[in-house]
């Protein structure tokens, strides 16, 4: 089974402001050397993708050099293939308008590569995954989308796409950012959120966007997600089925923080510290490896900048 992956690498993430003054989300560092971006890439390398491409477009500088300097060398040469998409590569000469335009936009990379399954991950969660493991569920419902997604406290529902499934996963309804999030069945307290991560079989994504930039829409939350229950056999994938190597039993099971504040980007920082964190950067059977890179960008006034303010957030 092959996988093409399309990572989701280009928004301006205004809530992170004023980190992301300079530099896109995804970029900016985390805990130990790391950048966001080095989980999700972490996951599909150790996942055995072949062909893994990111597509930046926001203050792109510092997130090319990183994926250059640290994932590039690393994986020259051989599989995966780590590569950088900027906006006017592919069909579209325009900026992207919103990830569904950004996949829409790049085709042609689906097309030449031929995979049995396209991947669509964001770039800015914090998370370990075996995407082989949500492959396999696609697979065995005979799926033609998959939502992978995790269980969020409800008060916190209202900043995810809600999902209302069936017993086997199968899909009702998508509710992008809702007012007052429905509970789980089993847990008042918490709800289902998407994690902005999907698996597509090659033709029907292909089908979806076309319809999709025929209506003028642009967005994969806001306007694929909502109408697939009823046009297409979706499923949702439930990302505390997953297990990876190497998670110590101190670790929270099925840790998954979506970077999307200042507030839980300190607070996901401060869950990696300790003797015993919550969730441990230190995993040789399942490693991030992004931490190689160590040197001084050539931006270094911008860097200078983003360092001061991130001791402004430290925890």
């Amino acid at each position: 089974m092959k996988i093409l992956a399309m990572v989701l690498a280009g928004g301006n993430g205004t809530r992170l402001y004023p980190l992301t003054a300079e530099h896109a989300k995804p970029a900016l560092p985390f805990a130990a050397g790391y950048r966001i971006i080095d989980f999700v890439l972490g996951n599909l390398v150790n996942s055995g993708i072949p062909s893994i491409y990111v597509l930046v477009q926001y203050k792109p500088r510092s997130l090319i050099e990183h994926i250059r300097t640290a994932w590039v060398p690393w994986s020259s040469g051989q599989e995966p293939a780590i590569s950088v998409v900027l906006p006017g590569t592919g069909c579209g000469s325009t900026p992207f308008s919103g990830t569904a335009d950004a996949i829409y936009q790049n085709l042609h990379l689906i097309k030449r590569n031929k995979p049995d399954l396209v991947a669509v991950f964001a770039a800015d969660h914090v998370y370990r995954m075996d995407v082989r493991q949500m492959a396999r569920f696609h697979l065995e419902r005979g799926a033609e989308v998959t939502i992978a997604g995790a269980r969020v406290p409800i008060a916190q529902g209202s900043a995810f796409g809600i999902m209302a499934v069936g017993p086997a996963g199968k899909l009702h309804e998508f509710l992008e950012k809702p007012g007052r999030p429905a509970p789980t069945p089993d847990d008042a307290d918490r709800t289902f959120a998407s994690m902005g991560n999907y698996l597509f079989n090659p033709q029907v994504l292909v089908e979806l966007l076309e319809e999709c930039i025929r209506n003028g829409d642009t967005d994969f939350g806001h306007h694929i997600m909502p109408i697939l229950p009823r046009r297409r056999r979706v499923f949702a994938y439930d990302f505390a089925r997953n297990t990876v190597p190497g998670v110590q039993p101190y670790e929270e099971r099925g840790y998954w923080r979506d970077i999307g504040t200042v507030d839980a980007y300190k607070a996901a920082q401060r869950d990696v510290l300790g003797p015993l964190p919550r969730f441990s950067l230190l995993n040789p059977k399942w490693p991030i490896r992004g931490d190689a890179y160590r040197v001084r960008r050539p931006d270094a006034p911008a860097a200078s900048r983003l360092e001061a303010l991130m001791k402004a957030v430290q925890p």
